[in-house]
């Protein structure tokens, strides 16, 4: 099973983060977190990378419902896409499968969440 939706773009990486970014909140999700690894490998490592951003999206209203049934499920959360250049001017967007990294947990309220976000992300992949 794969454990991510994914989907390749043409156009610039700032554009295309900007209209994935707006993809998710038409899904009620939020981006609480970014993490740039081109610039971090650079910081921390002096290494060239080629553009990577980790976007940490969040939907309150499932997060809530996850925790509810899974107290300790914080741990895996939020869901992540992943914006990474492929060449110039080719950007492959990478959302999480809920369904298949909640597949470790034994929680049937929390399975059932996950499918809602599953169909939730997979929107946001289709819709760009």
């Amino acid at each position: 099973m794969a454990y991510h939706f994914s989907k390749i773009l043409s156009g610039r990486f700032e554009d295309i983060k900007e209209k994935v970014v707006e993809a998710l909140k038409e899904e009620g999700f939020g981006v609480i977190t970014e993490i740039d690894v081109q610039a971090t490998f650079k910081k921390k490592l002096d290494v060239d990378f080629r553009p990577y951003h980790i976007l940490g999206a969040c939907n309150p209203a499932f997060a809530y419902e996850a925790l509810k049934a899974e107290p300790h499920i914080g741990a895996m959360l939020p869901c992540n896409v992943v914006l990474q250049e492929i060449n110039h001017e080719q950007v492959e967007v990478s959302a999480v499968d809920p369904v298949s990294s909640m597949q470790a947990v034994k929680s049937e309220g929390l399975a059932e969440t996950a499918v809602k976000v599953q169909m939730k992300l997979r929107n946001v992949i289709e819709s760009l």
